[in-house]
C-alpha cells in the first residue's frame, strides 16, 4: 500500500480495532487475512491479539459454509462477530471498521447482516496489450490497467491485493479482468496465458474475490482451430468443456466468463443461425460442472442504422432480441442488461428488459466509470441514479434491486493511478456501488457520509465533512444540466465522448439521435404515432411514458419530439428549460469549486491539489457545454433567452 492513497480505508480507520484485545476464533485462509489485519492494526495502535478477556471477539463458527452473512452485537463490554462462513467473518471485520467507535459504545442487540445481492461484480475492460485505438483500458479514465503492463500480467501484485482489499471492504465479491472487447492477445487468457489469470486470482483470493475472464465467443476457431463455432456443434461443446477444465485447474475459484457476442462487431451465435439462449446455454453447459457462470451481456443492437429511418430505434433492441427467449436460459447463465436501454447516458429510464424476463436470471450493470458523464474530470456522484434505478418497481410492484437475481455488476472506474480513479472523488462512486450491491434498497446519502468519513476522518458536521457533502450530493443533478438535457442524450464528441457536440452522433449508424429541428426536438418513441418503444414497458409506466402530457419532465426528450415552446410542468417553455439549466449547471460548478479551495489545510495537499486541478478542467468543460448547447438551440428555434443572457 505504501505510495498510494488508500483511498476509503486510510489508517485511522483500523485505530478502534487496533486499540483492542481482539480474540479470533477460526481457521481458513480468509480468517488468517482477518487474523493479519486485526494483528497490523494492533502493531500500529497498540492493541493485542489475545486468547482471553477481549473487547472484540471474531469468530468463525463451525466449518466453514461459503457463507456471506454475519451477526454482529455488543454485550458486557464486548463486541462479538459471528459467521458460518469466512467470507461473512471477512465482511463483519470490515463492518466493524466502517462503525469506528461506535462499535465499541454502550450495548446492542445482535444484528444480523446478509448481501441482498449474491454476486456483486466490477468489469475491468482493460486490454492486454495497448490497442492502438482503445488503449490500455477501454473507457478507463485513472491511467493503466491494475493487471497488465508490458503486454503480460503485472509482475508484482501487491498493489492488486491492495485492490482486493478495498473491494472487500465495501462488500464487492468478483472481478472479470479484461475487456468484454476481446482482441487477439486477451483471447489467449482463455488458454496458454491462464497462468498470468491464476497469479491476478492468487492476489484477490485472500479477500474472497472470485476472478472471472471475458471470453470471445469465436475462440474455438481463433484458438482452437476449428472451422466453426457453432454453438449446437459437438466438436465446438467438447473444446469449450475441455477449455473450461483447464481453467478451473488453474484457478480451483474461477468465477465464470463474461461475453460480448454479436454486439459492435464482436462474434456472437447468430452467424450460425443460432439464438442467444444457444449461445449463453453452451458455455453455462462447459462450466456447470465446475460451479460457474456465464455473464451474457444484452447489449445487441444494430451498429449500422440508417440515420433517416425512423423506424429502427436502439433503444427497443435488448427487448426486442432477448424477451422471446424468456426461460429458455440455463440456470448458470446470467443474462447482464444495462440499466438503461441505450448507453449509461447522464439520464434514462430504466431498461423494460429488467421487468419483463421473469424466467430468466438478470444481471443489471451500471457504469463507475465516467463514460458520459465526465470521465472522472468532473465530479458526479452517480449514487442517486442507481438508488433510483435500483428502488424503480419496474414490474408488478417490484424493485430492479430484487428482480437482479443475477446480481449487480459495474464497470471499474479503477486503474493504476495514484489516487486509484483519477480523481480522488470519483472513488466515492466505487464505494456507493459496493454499498448499494449489498443493500439496494439502502439510502445512498448514508453510504455517501459514511464513505466521507472513512476516506478523510472527517465526521458530521465537520468542516471537511460538510463541504465535501456540499460538493457530492447533487453533482450528478448539476452534470444532467449543463450537458444533455430531459432525457434527451447523446450530444458528446463521437469517439471518445468527452465534450460537447451537439449534432456529434445525428447523422451517424449507432442509432443516437435527438432529431433537432426548427421546430422543435426529441425523439417519438410512442405507440400512437413513433417508434412504440414506450409500448415496451408494463403499466402504469407505458401509460406514463406515452404521452407528453403525463411523462415526467426529466425524461420528455427521450420519449417525444416536442415543440420549443412546449410547457413543462414546472411552468418553463423547453427552450427556456434549456438555457436556464445550463447557466445553472456552470453556476454550480463554480461554487463548488469554492467550497473544495476553502477545504485547503484541511484535506491532504496532493488530494486537494488534485481535485483543484480537476475543478478548473470541469469549469472550462462546463463553460463549453452551456455555450455550444445554448447557441445551438438558439439558433435552431430563433427564440431568445427571456433574461437576455449572453448567447453566442
Amino acid at each position: 500500500m505504501q505510495g498510494v492513497d488508500p483511498a476509503w480505508l486510510p489508517d485511522g480507520a483500523f485505530r478502534p480495532i487496533g486499540t483492542r484485545r481482539t480474540l479470533i476464533r477460526g481457521t481458513g485462509p480468509l480468517v488468517d487475512t482477518v487474523r493479519g489485519e486485526v494483528t497490523e492494526a494492533c502493531a500500529r495502535f497498540g492493541g493485542a491479539v489475545v486468547q482471553d478477556d477481549p473487547d472484540l471477539v471474531l469468530e468463525l463458527t463451525g466449518e466453514d459454509d461459503g457463507g456471506e452473512a454475519f451477526t454482529c452485537g455488543r454485550r458486557d463490554g464486548c463486541t462479538t462477530v459471528t459467521a458460518t462462513g469466512a467470507r461473512g467473518l471477512l465482511y463483519g471485520f470490515f463492518h466493524v471498521v466502517r462503525l469506528g467507535e461506535a462499535a465499541f459504545l454502550g450495548e446492542t442487540e445482535p444484528q444480523h447482516h446478509r448481501p441482498e445481492l449474491a454476486l456483486r461484480m466490477l468489469d475491468h475492460w482493460d486490454n492486454v496489450a495497448v490497442h492502438p485505438v482503445m488503449g490500455q483500458v477501454e473507457r478507463g479514465y485513472a491511467g493503466g490497467s491494475l493487471f497488465w503492463a508490458d503486454g503480460r500480467a503485472r509482475g508484482d501484485l501487491e498493489r492488486v491485493r491492495a485492490y482486493g482489499r478495498l473491494l472487500a471492504a465495501c462488500g464487492i465479491n468478483a472481478v472479470a479482468v479484461n475487456n468484454v472487447n476481446v482482441h487477439a492477445a486477451e483471447a489467449r487468457l482463455l488458454t496458454d496465458r491462464i497462468g498470468e489469470v491464476a497469479d491476478i486470482a492468487g492476489a484477490l483470493r485472500p479477500y474472497g474475490i472470485r476472478t472471472h475472464l471475458s471470453v470471445t465467443f469465436a475462440a474455438p476457431v481463433v484458438l482452437g482451430g476449428l472451422e466453426t463455432a457453432d454453438p449446437l456443434a459437438t466438436e465446438v461443446r467438447e473444446w469449450w468443456a475441455g477449455a473450461a477444465a483447464r481453467v478451473y485447474a488453474a484457478i480451483p475459484d474461477f468465477g465464470g466468463f463474461v461475453v460480448k457476442a454479436d454486439s459492435e462487431g464482436q462474434p456472437g451465435p447468430f452467424a450460425y443461425g443460432r439464438s442467444h439462449a444457444d449461445g449463453a446455454n453452451m458455455l453455462a453447459a462447459a462450466l456447470a460442472p465446475h460451479g460457474g457462470t456465464v455473464h451474457w451481456r444484452a447489449f445487441v443492437y444494430d451498429h449500422r442504422q440508417d440515420w433517416r429511418d425512423r423506424s429502427t430505434d436502439r433503444a427497443r433492441a435488448a427487448y426486442d432480441h432477448f424477451v422471446p427467449l424468456d426461460g429458455e436460459f440455463a440456470d448458470n447463465a446470467v443474462l447482464q442488461v444495462k440499466h438503461g436501454p441505450m448507453d449509461f447516458q447522464v439520464r434514462e429510464p430504466v431498461s423494460p428488459l429488467i421487468g419483463a424476463m421473469p424466467g430468466t436470471r438478470l444481471a443489471v450493470e451500471l457504469q463507475a466509470t465516467q463514460e458520459y458523464t465526465g470521465q472522472q474530470r468532473h465530479v458526479c456522484w452517480l449514487g442517486p441514479m442507481w438508488s433510483e434505478v435500483l428502488r424503480c418497481e419496474i414490474a408488478e410492484g417490484s424493485p430492479v434491486g430484487a428482480l437482479a437475481r443475477g446480481g449487480l455488476v459495474a464497470v471499474s472506474n479503477v486503474g493504476d493511478d495514484l489516487f486509484w480513479t483519477g480523481h480522488p472523488l470519483a472513488q466515492a462512486n466505487l464505494y456507493t456501488f459496493g454499498r448499494l450491491a449489498w443493500e439496494p434498497g439502502a439510502d445512498p446519502h448514508r453510504i455517501l457520509d459514511e464513505w466521507i468519513r472513512l476516506s478523510f476522518g472527517a465526521g458530521p458536521g465537520s468542516g471537511p465533512a460538510a463541504g465535501l457533502r456540499s460538493i457530492l450530493d447533487g453533482s450528478w443533478r448539476t452534470y444532467e444540466k449543463y450537458t444533455a438535457p430531459l432525457g434527451v442524450g447523446f450530444m458528446v464528441q463521437p469517439g471518445h465522448h468527452y465534450g460537447p457536440s451537439v449534432d456529434g452522433y445525428e447523422y451517424s449508424p449507432w442509432g443516437t439521435y435527438h432529431f433537432a429541428d426548427r421546430d422543435g426536438v426529441g425523439v417519438d418513441r410512442s405507440v400512437a404515432s413513433g417508434t412504440g418503444y414506450a409500448g415496451q414497458y408494463a403499466k402504469p409506466w407505458a401509460e406514463l411514458y406515452e404521452s407528453p402530457e403525463t411523462c415526467p419532465d426529466e425524461l420528455l426528450l427521450f420519449f417525444h419530439h416536442v415543440s420549443y415552446d412546449h410547457m413543462l410542468k414546472s411552468g418553463k417553455t423547453v427552450i427556456q428549460h434549456i438555457y436556464d439549466t445550463h447557466f445553472e449547471g456552470v453556476a454550480e460548478v463554480e461554487a463548488a469549486r469554492e467550497v473544495w479551495g476553502s477545504l485547503v489545510g484541511l484535506v491532504d495537499p496532493a488530494r486537494h491539489a488534485r481535485v483543484a486541478e480537476r475543478f478548473e478542467e470541469q469549469l472550462r468543460s462546463a463553460r463549453e457545454w452551456r455555450d455550444q448547447v445554448n447557441s445551438y438551440f438558439f439558433r435552431k428555434s430563433g427564440v431568445p433567452d427571456e433574461r437576455g443572457r449572453r448567447i453566442y
